[in-house]
């Protein structure tokens, strides 16, 4: 059976702001590649174009470059950090938003509840015009989009967890964001956990039934990278250089990697520590570094995109992840696809199925930064880390993970 999707989500290649898009892109191309259809519906700040009346309303068609996908803009500003997102301001925060803050509260944006909703809206008119067996919704926001289109079509919904309020809030999770988000769980057919270490948190923090819950791991695009090449001769004097990529956020840990890098340099002097990203602890990890004394050596990029990625891998002698709380963490597959060897937390989906990288407690700094040490000081196991990690890395690969969103739809459907 030929199944046709509508996939909800809320960032998408161009329109992207961090993992999830990269995630999105991926398992959709993958998807189409199969010859599966889908109907991507995605918010779009800005002028979009809208034709007819209801119920046939027809919104804008983008081009999404990709077999069996189209992409339709959804006239709305969800944003998934708010004003703390990659475009965010530079601004200082005022006292009320830094002690907001720091009462844990999730920095979605002032208006993230009628923005949710009218997401909502706008697709059940959209989806008016649209023919789909399932719906396919990512993360919170789309929930209760999904839940609504699930009740007015009678078709089933799926859901994929990307991130829970947990991995992004620890324990001061935001009520309103729990709430739609076990909502969502609930209401579905079935649930995609993008590790066994966030279907754990699904079954155990919001009461879902195992059994309820797949498991399908993210994936990796090597076309076009071919063998890893041997790295190049180091000029001589050159700093090594130690990358932090992500959102500079409580998940993330930046303030581990800040006080292992301070370890590192009363080792070795000759280290550049770079931090690639924004987030609402941005300037206090800035103001954190100046108070170690290392600001020095701490540089600060703000959120890359395209190239500029590519060119802070490449500069790369080692990738540090050091997450509090990671579903699964696409961002080390991607320092390997670019030869980069890595170091990853144990609270990740990743550290579970992947052997060659290093693994540390996020809390243990001094063991991060013995290791980094260990790896900028041994080339022996720098290479060794490096080629058999890419040669891992590999098999993580989108077909099968898009083989396996397949195999979910065809159950939930009841069909061969």
């Amino acid at each position: 059976m030929n199944i046709k999707t509508v996939m909800l989500g809320w960032e998408f290649p161009p329109f992207i702001s961090g993992g999830l898009g990269t995630a999105c892109y991926g398992l959709t191309k993958a998807m189409g590649r199969m010859g599966m259809e889908i109907t991507f519906l995605l918010p779009r700040i800005g002028p979009v174009r809208i034709t007819g009346g209801n119920p046939e309303m027809t919104f804008e068609l983008l081009e999404s470059g990709l077999p069996n996908v189209r992409l339709r803009a959804v006239p709305s500003s969800l944003i998934p950090y708010g004003k703390y997102g990659p475009h965010a301001s530079t601004r200082r925060l005022t006292a009320a938003e830094l002690e907001s803050l720091c009462a844990g509260a999730a920095p979605y944006g002032p208006n993230i509840r009628e923005e949710v909703q009218r997401y909502a809206v706008r697709v059940l008119q959209i989806a008016e015009s649209e023919q789909f067996d399932v719906i396919h919704a990512h993360d919170w926001m789309t929930f209760p989009a999904g839940i609504a289109l699930a009740a007015r079509s009678g078709k089933p919904l799926v859901v994929q967890i990307h991130s829970t309020e947990f991995d992004r809030s620890g324990e001061h999770v935001n009520q309103f964001v729990y709430d739609i988000e076990r909502h969502g769980m609930h209401a579905a057919a079935k649930i995609i956990a993008v590790s066994n270490y966030t279907r754990n948190i699904i079954i155990n923090r919001y009461a879902v039934p195992p059994e309820k819950v797949e498991v399908v791991y993210n994936g990796i695009d090597f076309a076009g990278y071919g063998e890893a090449p041997p790295r190049p001769e180091e000029p001589a004097g050159r700093d090594k250089v130690v990358l932090f990529l992500g959102r500079i956020t409580m998940q993330k840990g930046p303030e581990y990697f800040l006080h292992a890098a301070k370890k590192v340099l009363e080792k070795m002097s000759n280290v550049r520590f770079v931090m690639a990203g924004d987030g609402d602890k941005l300037h206090g990890t800035i103001e954190e570094a100046a108070w170690l004394g290392i600001g020095h050596k701490v540089f600060f990029t703000h959120f890359l995109r395209g190239a500029d990625v590519h060119r802070a891998y490449q500069m790369a002698d080692l990738y540090v992840m050091p997450s509090v709380s990671e579903p699964f963490g696409i961002a080390p597959l991607e320092a390997l696809q670019h030869n980069v060897p890595v170091l990853i937390s144990k609270n990740s989906g990743i550290a579970e199925t992947f052997r060659h990288a290093l693994k540390v407690d996020f809390w243990d700094i001094d063991e991060m930064a013995n290791k980094i040490v260990a790896v900028l000081r041994h080339p022996p196991l720098q290479e060794a880390l490096r080629v058999n990690g890419r040669r891992e890395a590999v098999r993580f690969r989108w077909e099968d993970s898009a083989a396996r969103v397949n195999a979910i739809y065809h159950k939930v459907l009841n069909v061969a």
